[in-house]
């Protein structure tokens, strides 16, 4: 049980992760928002734009496994300091820019900077949060994807329309660095929460860059955990990138009504993150095990989005909105637990290398789901192969979940003394 002291302390850590996870996505978003002004501004082609928007995941996802290890090794504070510095570095410099060679160096460094942030906030997570308390501080920072997406959609889109985007990087970047006052301020002090084991089962942790990661690789739950987060991915990055474009042209929907359905639909998809992570504790509180808690709101979430994506695709004028509500509360749900169930399997010692890992894996479907939802919609004229399609990833999340998460792997298949003694 916490003392009110460390209540207070870790409610501070959660409120500045979220705010760091926002700010993330509003930096990330930008360029998307500016992209016609640069197109007009300085002629840019559809394939140099295209090429600035994907240049971001190049070292973002390159960069997951590496961080994943600087966070076990230095400290998840410090390594997300440094992060954070040089995304909103990025996002100023950005502002400047005077050629496309200087755009695509701090896309780059943008991926860099922002690849700290899950493995991080889980490091952080596991070392100071009660298992019980971890499924609300990660649907919440789930639940910060969304509303990062729509403040930087909305908001920086209205800043651009005003200011131009020069200014808009500027504003945004120079903005976000006053977070990094308040963490020094306030980080927390790890205090970790890790079960209890007899002296004979304790673990023998590998040291090294190349071992630590060998042992996680082998383990069946990572692979179905990160097969999991990938599915959820995929859903996310289509309603991410696609969602407006799909409103105007599939729905025809006016830029105004668009604006306040997409608005509507990421809060429910918000709230059903939150709404799923704090069911997980309460059934933990309960008994349940951690594992079983924790997936089987992902498994409903997966089940209802798989539903209505196919629903979605055969919709009428009078119930497409409906099933696309399903999908987004789908969507909310079935994330509420990626980054808590892979805090619960690596514990506090090696979760900033299992979460950068699995974070490598997921965000695959960040470089594809864009791209193969265009390519569908552009060589059928129709959403319906693409949702049907993320209906299918949906349903292989859901089997993932299911046969490869059990409660005996709690908790933590790394502490297993005979896989160490294999190794």
């Amino acid at each position: 049980m916490q003392n009110p002291k460390q209540h207070k302390s870790a409610a501070a850590t959660i409120t500045l992760l979220v705010a760091a996870v926002l700010i993330n996505y509003i930096d990330r978003g930008n360029l998307a928002l500016a992209a016609p002004l640069l197109a007009r501004d300085w002629g840019l082609s559809a394939t140099q734009l295209g090429i600035l928007l994907s240049a971001f995941f190049w070292t973002y996802v390159m960069l997951q496994v590496p961080v994943g290890w600087l966070v076990d090794r230095l400290g998840a504070t410090t390594v997300l300091a440094s992060g954070f510095l040089a995304w909103s570095g990025a996002t100023v410099v950005t502002g400047l820019a005077r050629s496309f060679a200087t755009l695509l160096a701090m896309r780059l460094l943008l991926g860099v900077g922002e690849a700290v942030i899950f493995p991080a906030s889980s490091k952080i997570f596991t070392e100071c949060l009660e298992e019980r308390d971890r499924g609300l501080a990660n649907g919440l920072l789930m639940a910060a994807i969304r509303w990062g997406t729509a403040v930087g959609a909305f908001g920086g889109g209205l800043l651009m329309a005003r200011f131009g985007w020069r200014r808009t990087f500027l504003a945004i970047g120079v903005a976000g660095l006053l977070w990094l006052p308040a963490w020094l301020r306030w980080k927390p002090a790890p205090v970790v929460h890790a079960p209890r084991q007899r002296p004979d089962e304790q673990p023998v942790f590998a040291t090294s860059f190349g071992a630590s990661f060998g042992r996680i690789v082998r383990l069946r739950p990572f692979w179905a955990a990160s097969i999991g987060h990938l599915s959820e991915n995929y859903l996310l990055y289509l309603l991410m990138s696609w969602l407006p474009y799909y409103l105007v042209h599939e729905r025809h929907l006016s830029s105004t009504s668009m604006a306040w359905t997409a608005g509507m639909l990421y809060a429910m998809d918000s709230t059903a993150a939150i709404v799923a992570g704090r069911i997980a504790d309460l059934r933990i509180r309960r008994g349940v095990s951690a594992c079983t808690a924790r997936k089987w709101p992902m498994l409903i979430g997966l089940l209802i989005a798989m539903i209505s994506l196919l629903g979605c695709a055969v919709a009428g004028p009078g119930t497409w909105l409906f099933w696309l509500a399903g999908a987004a509360v789908g969507c909310g749900a079935s994330c509420s637990g990626v980054y808590a169930i892979a805090q619960t399997l690596a514990g506090p010692q090696l979760a900033g290398r299992w979460v950068g890992m699995q974070n490598c894996v997921a965000n695959f479907a960040g470089i594809v789901a864009p791209a193969l939802t265009g390519f569908l919609v552009e060589r059928t004229g129709r959403f319906n192969a693409a949702l049907n399609l993320a209906a299918a990833i949906a349903g292989v999340g859901m089997l993932s979940w299911v046969f490869g998460i059990r409660s005996s792997d709690e908790p933590d298949p790394l502490r297993d003394v005979a896989l160490a003694q294999a190794l």
